[in-house]
């Protein structure tokens, strides 16, 4: 092998410690070794870093989803079918290998070893450490398999490489067992044999990711994301040249953009700027991954495997200028706080000492800290932590000896990340005033003046990274550390990513032309694919495991759209006398046990009328039970319920826990079983509805764990309905619902909760991409370095991106396959500023006339409009 170094890095004006080392070490994440496209990309560049003289270390982690599995087959070994759980983790393998042209025989003995853990553990009837430890090993073992056996397969000199024997741990001698063996940490110190042995060998090493061993030869892990830990250990044990970390993204941006599109590239940082990024929740990167090539001076570099030309993120000891600059807006969610509180820590000595001892004992790592006269408050990452509501409950017993402990869960971190940024607060006011309305737990700034940081609820942190990025993004212009927005990367006409070519052509593309002519007829228009909704009403028909769907129809209540339901044996979810009258108009004879009423705050007179349509009747608060429990006597009815956990991609359509307005909280049961009985109704049915746009299939099987709980409550209990808020893909290139795994999860629930019928009711997932909005460019305007198109309607007919932030993919449907090179806000006439369509949009040349497009419009659109400012909505069109 010719070790001759010749690093070709671009116009990158780098800084090498190791100029002179061959070594470069490329971990590549789950997700780009999950499919056989991306491996021909790994081998691409692994044989360019050949050809440069230099010897590569290719580390990966488990394929994408893998460790979750293995973790849940862990968790639910006493009770599920883990013969059925590790075929399927296998058969993923095996498909793999099979696209590679890799003998799957090479998983045998990975596979007969996890089976045997498993069944070993089941024997025993619990999990120690250890154990654990080496099943959660078992996605990397596996995936460095099948890699290293592709690369060898190709003609690559590869060599497979056990990590227990390279990473070792040292933190052996701490006092919790769970932090020794599932978030380990090692010696990262020059290792000069095994520099020696790699620099003479013919052979480059695959290794693992995650995993290291300890001195009496056991598996440990280095936290969940520990890959990315696993590469920089062996970068410095190496004194590489480089770090190369490819994922599914290029880089750090300036936000995340998985929530403001517009978020830019940040091209370069220095180490403790990245630091401070990926500690506040930029993801991208493991924070302790960047202390082990800082230490000794090695440049990291973020890549994106799918497209390797894009420049991606530099992190070194080079900075760009001295300059006060905010770079990143982060957000960290998971956090727990604990506020602990005594009169007595007033001037006494050691009182902080021994409260971290304590934390300590218990294997928490504190995050932040805000300090008082009588208070001291920090964060701890359970995330990062590894622990459990146990654990949490030790550690509160154990300081109640020094002060009054309190916990506040559910929190998130809110950071501006950035260089001196103490000098510019006094520039900052905008965002002081974003939090005037929020509840801030906990404020803290870094010494270092490289944050800024506010704790405040989970709920909200979305929609404040949003609007204090809004209010900043000029701070955020192209040149210098900044790049291109997520937008222009992932854009249609790019070449990347968002190329519509790369993804189903939806289908209002095939019917452009009847769109062209609807706009030039109204010029704003839905327009409705029926063919569109009944594909997903039949999807949802096909899950075995549901006896009823409901169709929840606040989301769009047009006569054709409520037909077809009827049709294909859908029923009807109503939130209003107006929409249970709207079915019985336009499906007269309907059964009337096929509507099913979830009323809100309603009158009186409101359950009253419904009983006497003889439908099923929801009740989610006391309030009736204690006030008119006359209206209730002899009745069936359902209960909603508070799990007391929302999920969904805003506060407003997360519908559970303490700021939903909607259902029964969990410790007011018993007393509601008492004004049952009380009333002489009967609880024949459970309801829970945790949000809206959820794409986790396990969401409605979690839901309906937490009601089968709740059955010894209620014994006549016949129907479980678990809600609706099934998400549809939002952005070119998101994923849909996988429907089988939802429909599998399912199946565990309907076996659990025996004779009692599980019903969903869906919403949008019905109607939203069946849907568009249809309107024609009015007038174009620039202004400092904003670009704006304006449309002939606004929020006047489609108010989810002002009241939701929700997200519409927006087309110009005029020039439909013109090149994309501007980004372009889309605002409408209504007299307000939050009159946005969509911003930061990549869009071709656009001139006065054009017709635009915002797709998955079909729910919760017209059903919404207004005629604010006295201007009439799109019209309702049905293809």
């Amino acid at each position: 092998m010719n070790h001759e170094v010749h690093a070709s890095l671009g116009n990158r004006d780098v800084e090498f410690a190791f100029p002179e080392s061959p070594f470069v070490v490329m971990k590549f994440g789950g997700r780009s070794v999950a499919t056989a496209r991306n491996w021909t990309t790994i081998a691409n560049l692994v044989q360019e870093r050949l050809a440069e003289g230099l010897v590569p270390i290719v580390v990966h982690s488990a394929l994408a989803g893998v460790s979750n599995t293995l973790e849940a087959l862990l968790q639910n070994a006493m009770v599920c079918d883990t013969d059925k759980v590790i075929a399927d983790i296998k058969q993923r393998h095996v498909l793999l290998a099979d696209e590679l042209g890799v003998n799957s025989n090479l998983l045998d003995s990975e596979f007969q070893n996890l089976q045997k853990l498993i069944d070993g553990l089941r024997l025993v009837g619990e999990i120690n450490l250890p154990v654990y430890a080496r099943v959660m090993a078992t996605g990397e073992l596996a995936a460095t398999t099948l890699g290293c056996g592709y690369l060898e397969s190709i003609g690559l000199r590869a060599s497979w490489r056990d990590a227990r024997q390279i990473l070792h741990s040292n933190n052996e001698q701490e006092q919790n067992e769970r932090t020794r063996f599932l978030a380990a940490s090692c010696d990262f110190a020059p290792q000069v044999e095994l520099q020696s042995e790699l620099l003479h060998s013919e052979e480059f090493i695959v290794t693992q990711g995650f995993i290291a061993g300890n001195t009496a030869g056991d598996t440990v892990l280095l936290g969940r994301g520990g890959s990315d830990t696993s590469a920089a250990y062996l970068a410095a044990c190496l004194q590489a040249q480089r770090l190369e970390i490819w994922t599914d993204v290029p880089g750090f941006f300036s936000t995340d953009p998985k929530i403001v599109r517009s978020a830019r590239l940040l091209r370069s940082l220095h180490y403790r700027e990245a630091q401070e990024i990926a500690s506040a929740g930029g993801a991208i990167l493991h924070p302790r991954s960047i202390a082990p090539v800082r230490q000794l001076g090695i440049p990291l570099f973020l890549r994106w495997t799918s497209h390797p030309d894009c420049e991606g993120t530099l992190i070194s000891i080079k900075e760009e200028d001295d300059k006060a600059q905010l770079k990143a807006i982060s957000q960290r969610s998971g956090l727990t706080l604990v506020s602990m509180e005594s009169i007595e820590m007033w001037h006494q000595v050691g009182f902080l000492a021994d409260v971290f001892e304590i934390f300590r004992s218990h294997g928490f790592s504190v995050d932040l800290i805000s300090t008082s006269e009588s208070n001291v408050t920090v964060s701890i990452d359970l995330q990062a932590n590894v622990t459990d509501q146990q654990a949490i409950n030790a550690l509160v017993q154990d300081l109640g000896g020094l002060c009054r402990a309190t916990i506040i869960e559910d929190c998130a971190a809110v950071t501006l990340v950035g260089n001196r940024i103490r000098a510019i607060l006094h520039e900052l006011s905008s965002v002081m005033e974003v939090f005037e309305e929020q509840k801030v737990h906990l404020v803290t700034q870094a010494a270092d003046v490289l944050n800024f940081t506010f704790v405040v609820d989970s709920e909200h942190a979305h929609r404040l990274v949003k609007r204090i990025h809004g209010l900043l993004v000029n701070r955020f212009q192209e040149g210098g550390v900044f790049g291109p927005t997520w937008e222009e990367l992932s854009g249609s006409g790019s070449g990347l990513i968002g190329d519509r070519s790369d993804h189903p052509v939806p289908w209002w593309e095939t019917k452009k032309d009847e769109l062209v002519k609807i706009a030039e007829e109204h010029e704003s228009a839905y327009v409705y694919d029926i063919e569109t909704t009944r594909g997903a009403l039949a999807r949802l028909n096909e899950l075995s495991a549901v006896d009823s769907v409901y169709y929840a129809m606040k989301a769009n209540a047009h006569p054709d759209i409520l037909r077809v339901v009827y049709e294909q044996n859908v029923n009807f979810e109503c939130v209003s006398p107006g929409e249970i009258e709207r079915v019985l108009e336009v499906i007269p004879n309907i059964d009337r046990k096929r509507i099913l009423f979830t009323p809100n705050f309603a009158s009186r007179k409101e359950y009253e009328w419904a009983f006497e349509q003889d439908i099923w009747v929801t009740l989610d608060n006391l309030y009736p039970l204690k006030n008119w429990a006359t209206v209730f006597s002899g009745r069936e009815i359902f209960i909603r319920i508070d799990t007391g956990q929302g999920r969904g991609h805003h506060e407003h359509v997360r519908t559970a826990g303490a700021h939903s307005k909607f259902g029964v909280p969990l410790f007011e049961l018993e007393e509601l079983r008492d004004l049952i009985n009380l009333a002489d109704a009967t609880v024949v049915g459970l309801h829970a509805h945790t949000g809206s746009g959820v794409l986790t299939p396990d969401n409605w099987r979690q839901t309906g764990e937490h009601l089968n709980g709740l059955r010894a409550f209620f014994p006549n209990v016949r129907y479980m309905d678990l809600g609706g808020g099934i998400g549809i893909p939002e952005r070119l290139g998101q994923k849909p619902m996988d429907m089988a795994s939802l429909d599998e999860s399912l199946r565990g629930l309907k076996k659990m909760s025996g004779s009692v019928e599980l019903w969903l009711e869906p919403g949008r997932f019905v109607v939203g991409p069946a849907g568009v909005l249809v309107t024609r460019v009015t007038q174009l305007k620039g202004k400092d370095g904003e670009y704006y198109v304006g449309v002939s309607t606004g929020m006047n007919s489609l108010i989810r991106p002002a009241l939701y932030g929700a997200y519409h993919e927006i087309f110009n449907l005029s020039r439909l396959d013109a090149p994309v090179d501007k980004l372009m806000t889309i605002v409408g006439p209504v007299c307000e500023t939050g009159d946005r369509l969509g911003s930061d949009r990549l869009l071709p040349v656009t001139e006065e006339g054009d017709v635009m497009l915002i797709a998955n419009a079909g729910a919760y659109g017209y059903a919404m409009s207004s005629r604010y400012n006295l201007r009439e909505p799109a019209v309702e069109v049905v293809l």
